[in-house]
């Protein structure tokens, strides 16, 4: 099987490449999206396209709505009807949980199979959007495999699990709000992906870790790593939850958001690496 990963360089485009050339026979090429040469490209030599090129919601700022939309919309369905033309067989998309909502509360919330996307904010309709674009395009002949993962996390990953661990290395005191949310260590989301490709799945599919995290938990696990003393306090969750109304990242940290776990069970095993075991890959 060849495969193009869409998205070169990136964190999760890299790091699955790795591990399908490490746990398959395929082939796997990357390409280099920043650049407009990517237009010449020969797609009809692939079998597969796995796109992970977009902007990520952590730097989300106002002004760059537009772009958004222009990269994570219009740039994913220009790449799928490319690959159509060229008899691509299936494209897998990297979405994410957001298309439901980014949690803006310590209201606990479970996403079911029930729970319809609205999106809050332009990250997330924009990735809504390309979903929308890509079942357009979808036939006998061109599988669509659209991913809605939770927060990615593992070694050198970006974004806000490291800045907790950061955090777990310097605060004296944390609240002691434990909370239960949906995460997915990179590992597993390889596995999913070649699974994805040997299976040759089409539909819409909500990969996470067996286990639920704790923000807590994670924060004593790195601090006592790092040999620093945390003192988590009861007595500061009533201003965890105050702040709450006025600070998004407060609820970014102790909101309860998941999914129901039956959405992410499969008749395969993806799940390799146990939320405990992924924390010990990271420092």
């Amino acid at each position: 099987m060849n495969i193009l990963i869409t998205g070169a360089g990136s964190y999760v485009g890299t790091s699955v490449e790795r591990w399908i050339k490490n746990h398959s026979n395929h082939r796997v090429d990357t390409l280099d999206m920043l650049k407009d040469t990517w237009r010449d490209t020969d797609f009809s030599q692939y079998d597969v396209v796995y796109h992970v090129a977009g902007i990520a919601h952590v730097n989300a700022k106002a002004n760059m709505e537009a772009l958004y939309y222009k990269v994570n919309r219009d740039l994913t369905i220009e790449v799928a009807q490319i690959a159509k033309k060229a008899g691509v067989k299936q494209f897998i998309f990297m979405s994410s949980m957001i298309v439901f909502h980014e949690s803006q509360s310590l209201i606990p919330e479970m996403i079911t199979s029930d729970t319809k996307p609205c999106p809050n904010g332009f990250y997330g309709d924009s990735k809504l959007q390309a979903e929308k674009g890509l079942h357009e395009l979808e036939s006998d002949t061109f599988k669509v495999c659209i991913l809605r993962p939770p927060m990615i996390y593992g070694p050198n990953s970006k974004g806000n699990f490291p800045r907790l661990i950061k955090l777990a290395a310097k605060t004296p005191v944390f609240p002691d709000f434990h909370n239960q949310r949906s995460m997915l260590y990179i590992d597993n989301l390889a596995e999913f992906v070649l699974q994805a490709v040997n299976r040759q799945l089409a539909g819409t599919f909500y990969p996470q870790n067996r286990e639920l995290s704790d923000t807590v938990e994670i924060i004593r696990y790195f601090a006592k790593a790092q040999h620093h003393h945390v003192y988590f306090a009861k007595w500061l969750n009533p201003f965890a939850r105050i702040a709450s109304h006025f600070l998004q990242p407060i609820n970014k940290m102790f909101g309860t958001y998941y999914y129901a776990p039956e959405m992410s069970k499969m008749d395969f095993d993806y799940q390799l690496v146990s939320f405990e075991e992924s924390l010990k890959h990271i420092l």
